[in-house]
């Protein structure tokens, strides 16, 4: 089974391995996995006026209860900011919409006026409360999930696809490969050349993992940011990362492009998962153990 659905500004594709399930159930898995694509979007999206992260975001010092999907967003990326002393940080909303990612990308249609935000605010003002499932931030600022919210969904939907065993989920070059491909052998996934159009710099071999690519594809308009000067993060042209969900290696694909090869590698070690990291000059950086593809 093969379908594709356009969700969170992309096109997502689901693959599953023909097996002896009952395509009833495989139908109702995958309409379920998709489901999950367009639930988290509604909650993590910053595009649109309505979403529940927006409306967080416009109650500043006061504590909101919040769907366990948002918090678990939230949650996680205060965890890896944490992890990166600011590095990453999902407290750049304000900075990215200033520099010109204000565009509904559904409708086209730019956002209102950049939101306002504290000085100096950042992911130390995110203060989260498991027990009452709520979230006060302690000043203005506006939260983007970007490097978080579609690797949770990826994860998410491939929960419902566990029981089929072999099976691969695309968002938009945010991967989860499950079991094996049709010819029983680990998933072949293609690492992108980040200096030429249509080309690979490398195949990797992966089962039962995730793996993300943050890249500065986007040369016009950089969309990765240190949160720690606000400049475009420059040292690094493209790190991909291998881990046991997308989640992860989703938000640490953005920090270690912003750490830079070397720091960035050293986080990917620290962390326990697989990751490889091409500068502007095409140099390459990897953790020990990257399984490459023959």
């Amino acid at each position: 089974m093969r379908r594709t659905e356009a969700a969170m500004g992309t096109l997502v594709s689901i693959h599953v391995v023909p097996g002896e399930a009952d395509s009833a159930a495989l139908e109702a898995a995958v309409d379920r996995a998709f489901r999950w694509f367009h639930v988290i979007e509604t909650c993590c999206t910053r595009f649109d006026a309505r979403s529940e992260l927006r409306q967080l975001c416009a109650h500043a010092g006061r504590a909101v209860q919040v769907s366990p999907m948002l918090f678990e967003a939230v949650r996680f990326a205060v965890l890896v900011a944490e992890e990166t002393d600011g590095a990453f940080d999902p407290t750049v909303g304000h900075r990215m919409e200033e520099r010109g990612f204000n565009r509904e990308y559904h409708t086209g249609q730019i956002l209102s006026a950049p939101v306002s935000q504290d000085a100096g605010a950042t992911f130390r003002d995110v203060e989260l409360d498991p027990a009452g499932h709520t979230i006060t931030l302690r000043r203005a600022l506006m939260l983007d999930l970007g490097a978080v919210a579609k690797g949770l969904a990826v994860d998410t939907a491939a929960k419902e696809l566990e029981p089929f065993v072999n099976f691969a989920i695309d968002a938009g070059g945010d991967l989860y490969l499950g079991g094996a491909n049709e010819h029983g052998m680990p998933w072949s996934v293609g690492v992108r050349h980040p200096r030429r159009d249509r080309e690979l710099i490398d195949w990797l071999r992966v089962s039962n993992q995730a793996v993300c690519t943050s890249g500065d594809y986007e040369k016009d308009a950089p969309h990765i940011l240190d949160p720690r000067n606000g400049a475009a993060a420059a040292s690094v042209a493209s790190a991909t990362v291998v881990a046991p969900g997308a989640l992860l290696a989703d938000a640490l694909a953005t920090a270690a492009f912003v750490l830079g090869p070397a720091e960035g590698i050293r986080l990917l070690e620290r962390m326990g998962v697989q990751g490889l990291m091409i500068t502007p000059s095409l140099e390459r950086f990897e953790t020990e153990g990257l399984c490459h593809a023959a």
